[in-house]
């Protein structure tokens, strides 16, 4: 019998007065599903994207300076531009995701997060063309990628022309879920030729957290892969016709605590099942990097250590300690164990890569180390450089190229790798526009800057300041002592 069918029968069955409390509680419940499920449905949106190469005959593309810059799609220009080419009225009709008609390459769910924002899945939106939101009662917009974290797997659009009455969804503790609890999960997936925006209901239980990651070989490949393979993952029992990517995963108070997304998209492999992305501490913060329209900067400490061989020992083993990195600059030490990271436990490798990738560039975090596990322990305070990582991201606000130049983390230049290595002080030259200062004064991307203006800097905020600073040019020091002056006018 379904859980619906229960409840059915449930309330159908005539009952007694001493039944009734068990009634009463269970049509308090269901009078707590609606109200959830009415309050939540303004902000389910269906995501509608296309990655047709049909757009670049109409010049209808992304923005060269800037990948997420998709723009919208205005068909009754295009039309009128040649009222009398009847291929290129089949094209722009085809191409126009606003036309409830059409049906569109791929689709998903999204959430609204914040004024014309919406939280959706990456792999959703990745190398689209044109993204088009329909929100409930057949309001829509063509949309922006606003910034987009492969890693994370989660993305926010801008809405190009938001409605005005748009709610946002409150993010709630995802990490103080229980198996066994009841959530709810709401999506708003595509019907060709139907679009009534009105989002489809489920119910069920949380019935796993931290979902494990595949077994297997761990590589060097798992320090920048998918976080998910460090077992992030709600597991939940829900419709599996909902767990479309970008669905909302609610509790009884509304609030968001998770995004669903099919489990193969978010470990990088071919799997089903219901799962969803928790709105913990962690990535609440990558979040709100991303409703800024900024990169998400994951942590980064500096240790080498080999994967723990199972629960049985408390802590993670530091194996070494490479130079200049934040684990070095608190004289973190070998060969003892971090047993918690601001607080909370590390029982494995995984909860200690975790811990610190989320705590993002530029955190202050509190390592709890001891000679031994179980043993006394001493605290230690760095502040985490950031993890380099491989291809490329969406950010709508990136630092001002000054002397079109920008910078980064010199830690970011150990590609990945940790091991014993020394990291340079100072910033790492990461981009050189064409044509600017930077590059006549043959700038190299990967050289390391020690000083701006005579004064010292360690990390691109540092750097960033500094320019703001200087008055006609920069005066830069390399960690070769070499010298470059910058014009700024």
């Amino acid at each position: 019998m379904t859980r619906t069918a229960l409840i059915f029968v449930l309330l159908a069955t005539p009952v007694s007065a001493r039944e009734r409390g068990s009634l009463d509680k269970a049509l308090g419940l269901e009078e707590t599903l609606k109200k959830v499920v009415k309050d939540a449905e303004p902000a389910i949106a269906s995501i509608l994207v296309s990655r047709s190469e049909g757009y670049a005959r109409l010049g209808a593309v992304p923005a060269a300076d800037y990948a997420g810059r998709l723009g919208g799609f205005d068909a009754q220009a295009l039309l009128d531009k040649a009222p009398a080419d009847e291929a290129r009225k089949a094209l722009v009709r085809r191409l126009d995701l606003a036309r409830a008609e059409n049906v569109p390459e791929s689709h998903g769910s999204g959430v609204v997060v914040g004024t014309g924002l919406v939280l959706t899945n990456y792999h959703l939106v990745r190398d689209a063309v044109k993204v088009y939101v329909q929100l409930p009662g057949g309001r829509g917009s063509y949309a922006d990628v606003h910034a987009a974290d492969a890693r994370s797997d989660l993305a926010v659009l801008k809405l190009l022309a938001p409605p005005a009455d748009t709610v946002a969804l409150p993010l709630g503790a995802g990490e103080k879920l229980a198996k066994g609890q009841l959530v709810l999960a709401l999506a708003n997936d595509f019907a060709p030729g139907f679009r009534d925006g009105s989002p489809s209901a489920s119910w069920g239980l949380v019935s796993n957290l931290r979902y494990p990651r595949p077994s297997g070989r761990r590589t060097e490949e798992d320090r920048t892969g998918p976080i998910h393979r460090y077992g992030t993952l709600i597991q939940v029992d829900v419709g599996a016709n909902l767990g479309v990517s970008g669905g909302a995963l609610l509790n009884l108070r509304g609030e968001l605590v998770g995004l669903m997304g099919p489990l193969g998209a978010l470990l990088g492999q071919s799997e089903p099942g219901g799962f969803a992305i928790p709105m913990s501490a962690g990535f609440r913060l990558i979040v709100e990097r991303l409703k800024e329209g900024k990169e998400v900067e994951y942590g980064f400490l500096g240790i080498n250590f080999t994967p723990s061989p199972g629960e049985a020992t408390r802590g993670v083993l530091i194996q070494g300690v490479s130079q200049n990195t934040p684990a070095a600059d608190v004289n973190l030490p070998h060969q003892q164990y971090v047993v918690k990271i601001n607080g909370m436990d590390v029982n494995n490798s995984d909860d200690l890569s975790l811990a610190i990738s989320t705590s993002l560039a530029g955190s202050r975090i509190t390592l709890s180390v001891s000679p031994t596990p179980g043993g006394p322990t001493r605290n230690y305070t760095p502040v985490l450089g950031k993890l380099w990582l491989p291809g490329k991201f969406i950010a709508a606000n990136r630092p001002p190229a000054v002397g079109g130049l920008r910078v980064d983390y010199t830690t970011t230049l150990l590609g990945g790798g940790l091991g014993d290595r020394s990291v340079e002080r100072g910033v790492a030259v990461r981009e050189v526009l064409p044509g600017s200062p930077a590059e006549k004064a043959n700038l190299l991307v990967k050289q390391v800057i020690t000083h701006v203006n005579g004064r010292p800097v360690a990390t691109p905020a540092e750097y960033y300041r500094e320019a703001s600073r200087a008055a006609g040019s920069l005066e830069l020091t390399f960690s070769n002592n070499k010298r470059a002056t910058l014009p700024l006018r």
